[in-house]
């Protein structure tokens, strides 16, 4: 199966990135421990890029199905048992008896490591779509802990923390960004296992959270969140004007340095930090209302002989691509329509909106490829007209998503321009609100980083 979830994150992802992607090679015994913002989609974006198989912890309600345990036992993967979770043939599960099973799945995962495997383990217990990271449970590092233990610590583990950024992570062609940290010696902490098991647990849990968490963007709460994700999706080309295209580690950072600059005004200029907001509001609802994106407004002040150009460019490449669009269309709408259709109606819980899609679309993508393949066959009867459809399919359809893209952003700048004619006064009132936010922004980045500069000075002086 790994081929086609490859082939499917590769589709479903507009970019899949891996920083340090030596570190995830590393051969085994290797447990890997990782944040849960995405339920089945973090196992998964995980094990492809890893070439050595990786066996998975998971909560043992996913193995109660009698086809899903067939499926996750083929996958190497463990159950863990919560007491809120496990149930047996007469109801409710005792404590005692979750902690039996527990036992049991932490030996399979001794048993694993000790033949030079890696396992994977989510050490949050839950899976919630937000950007923060929850308080960790101590079972990695008990069983980190207790693999080495077996082998008098001379087995060679090491635990390897990461953290998996999510930039929309209900969207199709959205971004995901895996940020691998150094690894942890898990012999380092034999001293400190012989003398109390228990605080040695808790130590390695620390150092696996704090290696967690600075590979992560982070947010206290929803407002904050908000706030940060309107400034980065709006205006994060003119805070990052040197930011690569190519990467997503620069979009990483700049969603950190937000995080750590709204905090910063709110010790020291939350007058300041107010305003951005209700500017940033104000602005955000009146785009809105006008059914408009900073882009296209932004595209609006063009100079006339520049924008006329790039229209008619435009206009030129969108009226040679429109029948190749239409045939991607025709080939591709059904299968790429459904599993957005089945995620929506399946759950109202977004960490599982994703990895339903991602399933009933290798299901549906698949079968309707093969079927709309034999169908052209039975109709023409020639292998040569039947390959070249079949290998015209999936190309055609990625032709489509990216016309459909440049489309909608051609109609919006036409849509800028007829307010422009229209609405002048409200436009550039509009644009004059633009303005403000702009400056704001900038002020409070030249600020920030000025007083970071001092901070770094102040602590090479001290």
């Amino acid at each position: 199966m790994k081929p086609l979830v490859q082939v499917a994150l590769r589709v479903f992802f507009r970019k899949l990135e891996v920083r340090n992607p030596q570190r995830l090679q590393m051969p085994g015994p290797l447990l890997i421990t990782g944040n849960h913002p995405n339920t089945l989609m973090d196992p998964l974006v995980v094990a492809v890029n890893r070439r050595e198989p990786i066996a998975f912890l998971a909560k043992s309600t996913f193995f109660q199905n009698p086809i899903l345990r067939r499926i996750m036992e083929s996958g190497n993967s463990i159950p863990i048992y919560r007491r809120q979770d496990a149930e047996t043939g007469e109801g409710g599960a005792s404590p005692e008896e979750v902690a039996a099973r527990n036992e049991a799945s932490f030996g399979r995962c001794f048993d694993y490591l000790g033949q030079g495997g890696t396992v994977m383990i989510f050490p949050e217990g839950t899976s919630v779509s937000e950007r923060k990271l929850r308080p960790l449970k101590t079972g990695a590092a008990r069983i980190a802990l207790g693999t080495e233990a077996r082998y008098n610590f001379q087995l060679g583990l090491h635990v390897l923390p990461l953290g998996i950024n999510y930039f929309d992570p209900t969207r199709f062609r959205s971004d995901v960004f895996i940020n691998v940290g150094p690894p942890i010696r898990v012999a380092d902490y034999a001293a400190a296992y012989q003398q109390d098991p228990a605080a040695a647990a808790d130590l390695l849990t620390e150092e696996i959270r704090r290696r967690m968490e600075v590979r992560l963007v982070i947010s206290r709460d929803a407002a904050e969140d908000a706030l940060a994700r309107q400034v980065e999706r709006t205006f994060g080309d003119h805070l990052n004007p040197e930011d690569d295209p190519t990467t997503l580690y620069d979009n990483f950072q700049l969603s950190r340095t937000l995080q750590q600059a709204i905090l910063y005004f709110e010790q020291h200029a939350p007058a300041h930090l107010t305003e951005v907001r209700q500017q940033l509001t104000t602005y955000l609802a009146q785009l809105q209302k006008l059914r408009l994106t900073d882009e296209a407004l932004e595209a609006g002040q063009q100079k006339q002989g520049t924008r006329f150009s790039r229209a008619v460019s435009t206009a030129f490449r969108l009226i040679l691509g429109l029948p190749l669009y239409l045939y991607g269309v025709i080939n591709n709408y059904v299968p790429y329509i459904i599993p957005s259709l089945v995620a929506r109606r399946a759950t109202k819980d977004v960490e599982f909106i994703a990895p339903i899609m991602l399933v009933t679309g290798m299901l549906t993508f698949s079968l309707g490829y093969v079927a709309q393949t034999a169908l052209v066959h039975h109709f023409t009867q020639d292998w040569r007209w039947t390959t070249l459809y079949a290998l015209s399919l999936a190309p055609a359809g990625f032709y489509a998503l990216s016309y459909w893209g440049n489309l909608e952003a051609r109609l919006r700048r036409l849509r800028t321009t007829r307010l422009f004619r229209r609405q002048r006064p409200a436009m550039e009132a509009l644009l004059q609100q633009r303005t403000v936010v702009l400056q704001l922004l900038n002020d409070a980045r030249v600020a920030y980083l000025a007083a970071k500069t001092s901070q770094r000075g102040e602590a090479a002086t001290g």
